[in-house]
């Protein structure tokens, strides 16, 4: 089994031609709203690569909630680890231009509530795999790894995105 601890955001995506100026407002040349988060793809990822996947994360209570886990129902996913949290679900706001570059802004909302606290010690054995990503606050990100860790669970960490890391959870 691999257990994902992470993020599920909703992501919603303007394509424009260039980057705006600070200040100046452009037009832009398409718009998507699509099932994201970090943690939610690897947890994808994985199901399509034919893991049986449980999700441990958390999302709000606003309209974004069921586009935010819809890919994951569909992929057959165990959401039973994905707690509601009273307020926002977690989104990002990207911009790509025609070349490819992106800018991102990450609200994290209910991402910000996960906690190590949320995966069992039952599920944390030597048989499972927990991936985590920095989408999560860091302390409830090294502590699940720790936690596993010590159960002996073989514990995989996406570095992303790029911070400053304890050596501990190194």
């Amino acid at each position: 089994m691999i257990l994902v601890f992470g993020s599920i955001n909703v992501d919603l995506t303007a394509r424009v031609e260039r980057f705006p100026r600070p200040g100046e407002t452009i037009a832009g040349l398409s718009f998507a709203v699509v099932p994201g988060g970090k943690g939610a793809n690897q947890a994808l990822a994985a199901r399509r690569a034919g893991s049986e996947v449980a999700m441990i994360g958390a999302v709000g209570t606003d309209t974004f909630v069921e586009t935010a886990l819809s890919g994951l129902r569909a992929a057959g996913i165990d959401l039973d680890g994905v707690r509601r949290i009273d307020g926002s679900t977690g989104i990002a706001v990207i911009i790509v231009d025609t070349r490819g570059q992106n800018s991102i802004v990450v609200v994290p909302g209910a991402n910000g509530n996960v906690a190590a606290a949320d995966v069992s010690d039952d599920a944390l054995h030597p048989g499972a795999t927990l991936v985590l990503q920095l989408e999560a606050r860091l302390a409830e990100v090294a502590t699940a790894a720790h936690r596993a860790r010590a159960r002996g669970a073989r514990v995989v960490l996406n570095a992303a995105p790029a911070m400053a890391l304890p050596a501990t959870l190194l």
